[in-house]
């Protein structure tokens, strides 16, 4: 049966999940188009897709899509997808953010998290919400495959560097190379403050990104990238 009213109950319902609040109640989100409902349905995450056709599980007309969507031009496909299950941290490379706001920052650092070969991503508590519509686009998909958690970094950290991590922090003053160690995690600091004074502390060393003296600075989720290529040439 096709759904054609905006006022629908499960129309509002999927609408609400455009809410942090409400994706947190019930530990789903929405995603939009082809490419990310395939990466989905690879790791069994979707529960219901919603089109055009009678080929989704529900049909819909195009003013509903246009509802749900938060794209401005639309989209033709929506899917209903359960959160992703956070797992132990695993890998040698970790990448820890303390802060990070941005949401095309987290996308584009979860993708090259996935492209250079982290085996973990922890955010800090105070991250941008990893289920933000911004956060899953810019990430074309790769938020399916990697893991990511969400953990207070002060009890954290210590936890890692008990199982063997050595910790970087991403300062304006420090090595230019990640030693020999065995297993490394480096932080990325929030957009405009950096990292908190409390959380360089827990840190062993820093590591600089060698540049153009022109140059002040780069944007967290660049920065994050490089780091994360030269780790994994390392390897």
């Amino acid at each position: 049966m096709k759904i054609e009213s905006l006022t629908n109950n499960k129309v509002k319902t999927w609408n609400k999940l455009k809410e942090k609040k409400y994706r947190d109640e019930t530990g789903l989100f929405l995603i939009e188009g082809d490419h990310l409902i395939k990466e989905a349905l690879k790791r069994n995450l979707v529960v219901s897709t919603i089109g055009l056709t009678s080929d989704y599980d529900y049909e819909v007309t195009s003013e509903i899509l246009k509802k749900l969507s938060c794209q401005k031009s639309g989209t033709n496909e929506i899917a209903i997808v359960k959160k992703i299950e956070e797992k132990e941290i695993t890998g040698d490379n970790v990448v820890i953010l303390d802060g990070i706001q941005d949401p095309g920052n987290l996308g584009t650092i979860i993708r090259s998290a996935v492209a250079f070969n982290i085996g973990t991503l922890i955010l800090s508590q105070d991250c941008v919400d990893l289920y933000n519509d911004k956060v899953i686009r810019s990430s074309e998909g790769m938020i399916f495959n990697i893991n990511i958690v969400r953990k207070n970094l002060k009890e954290i950290i210590p936890e890692i560097k008990l199982s063997g991590y050595t910790i970087y922090a991403a300062t304006v003053d420090g090595d230019k190379t990640f030693d020999d160690d065995k297993k490394i995690a480096f932080i990325i600091g929030n957009e405009g403050s950096g990292i908190k004074k409390e959380i360089l502390e827990l840190c062993d060393k820093n590591i600089t990104i060698k540049m153009n003296e022109n140059c002040e600075s780069l944007n967290a989720g660049v920065s994050a990238s490089i780091l994360m290529y030269e780790l994994g040439g390392r390897r």
